[in-house]
């Protein structure tokens, strides 16, 4: 077993290289449709088995043209990164060790491991030192964990044990977010029952800022249980909300600060840009994203919490048979799952490859590439619809129509992928720049294909 084992695994080795290398030359999209893919991996259930090795092979042919290049250094559609070499080599060592994440016993290894790039994690984003964090799915599940500390916490502070008793009963809980909030805000209210239409919405200046003064407004009006939702990083512009600002009124109200930092919060690690996060160590709860900026594989999102019992007592229910291990932590008392992948690990191979210099150099050479494409389609007279202050460019190429048609030329011109938006209602195309590999050449061959494009269909 073991050497048929060898031989595989060096096949897909052998695969993966040539995928890997095939990122620098080959268009953007996937070159397969999907009555292809299903041609070519579907049909009858199998009624015998195949050959593992033959069947990678089928898994690497359908891949080389059935999958997006969205880990190459020419993909800024939507706000992904790519795979840091270390942390590509240390999923696969996850994936051969096959842990469960889950308990201390079942995995010391893995359990060190989370602890050690928790507090890392911590360390860079200038959080508080105190604060628990979780490794969950991705940013989406970070906000709905941060979220359910956020219920508990608010609803204990009035008397109630939400774990215990549900929502039936319990005092209201006011949410109040920014206009511009992310959607996986929203959906993370809908799964906890706090209801995603019955959030308090502060009006946003033309970058999405929240509105501190109207803020303040409505949080004098509150007065029970009270969680507040800032942002760190616009999806679409990339700005930030006032965070001290909004800390302050968030304290003098007694409500729950959580802020979404899915990729923006990583700027805390940039001198130039650290600013950028001011009061984000006054935050009760952050959510963040690991395969945006810190480039490691899916899935993998954090969640901080700045007190250990709330976040416990939001997540954890103890089993009979889950005996705690002295005092070693158990990673599964701070995130929704029990079994779960390692995937503290893959980060832990980031940092670690990086250091905090090779972090602060990805994030700065980002926000370089966003400017220089700012500069560059600016310059060309068409119209550059946000202030770029990190890695996000909204450009509009004229009309509405326009600019759908040039992002399609774009797309289908293969050179580099880019996505449409709708910002403050004008549609515009979003520039996404956060994958290490990307170089000062792909963003100037990028920059002639949109501008070869425009010149086609914008006008």
């Amino acid at each position: 077993m073991h050497e048929n084992m060898s031989s595989l695994l060096a096949g897909v080795q052998e695969l993966a290289s040539n995928w890997f290398a095939s990122l620098d030359k080959r268009p953007v999209p996937a070159s397969a449709s999907a009555d292809g893919l299903r041609q070519v991996l579907g049909g009858p259930l199998p009624r015998e088995g195949t050959d593992p090795e033959a069947l990678v092979r089928i898994l690497g042919s359908a891949g080389m043209k059935g999958t997006v290049a969205s880990t190459g250094p020419r993909y800024f559609g939507f706000v992904v990164g790519g795979n840091l070499p270390a942390s590509l080599a240390a999923d696969w060592l996850v994936s051969a060790w096959d842990q469960n994440a889950g308990i201390y016993i079942l995995s010391p290894l893995v359990s060190v491991i989370e602890e050690i790039t928790g507090a890392w994690l911590r360390e860079l984003a200038g959080l508080r030192p105190t604060m628990s964090f979780g490794f969950v799915t991705g940013g989406h599940m970070a906000n709905f964990t941060a979220l359910a500390s956020a219920r508990h916490g608010v609803l204990r502070n009035a008397g109630w044990d939400v774990e215990a008793d549900g929502l039936y009963g319990a005092p209201p809980v006011e949410v109040v977010v920014g206009e511009e909030a992310h959607y996986t805000i929203s959906t993370s209210l809908r799964f906890l029952g706090l209801g995603a239409n019955r959030v308090r919405r502060i009006p946003t200046d033309p970058q999405g800022r929240m509105s501190v003064p109207h803020l303040a407004e409505v949080l004098r009006g509150i007065k029970g249980p009270c969680i507040v939702c800032a942002q760190a990083g616009n999806v679409n512009t990339g700005a930030f909300d006032s965070l001290s600002e909004i800390a302050d009124c968030a304290k003098a109200s007694g409500a729950w600060l959580h802020v979404d930092g899915a990729f923006g919060l990583w700027a805390a690690v940039s001198p130039e840009r650290a600013a950028l996060l001011r009061g984000i160590e006054l935050a009760d709860s952050v959510a963040t994203d690991a395969h945006k900026w810190l480039n490691v594989p899916y899935d993998c999102g954090i969640t901080f919490c700045a007190d250990e019992s709330i976040h416990r007592s939001a997540m954890s229910l103890p089993a009979p048979y889950i005996v705690a291990t002295g005092n070693q932590r158990d990673p599964h008392e701070f995130v929704p799952e029990e079994s779960r992948r390692a995937r503290s690990v893959p980060v832990y191979a980031a940092v670690r490859s990086l250091g905090r210099k090779g972090l602060a150099d990805l994030v700065e050479r980002c926000c370089r590439h966003a400017r220089r494409f700012a500069e560059a389609l600016g310059g060309a007279g068409f119209e550059v619809l946000n202030e770029v202050v990190l890695n996000q460019v909204l450009v509009s190429f004229g009309t509405a129509e326009q600019t759908q048609r040039t992002i399609a030329a774009i797309q289908e011109d293969g050179t580099c992928w880019c996505a449409g938006t709708v910002w403050k209602g004008r549609t515009a195309m979003r520039i996404s720049v956060c994958n290490w590999s990307t170089a000062e050449a792909d963003v100037e061959q990028s920059i002639e294909a949109m501008l070869r494009a425009a010149s086609k269909h914008a006008r």
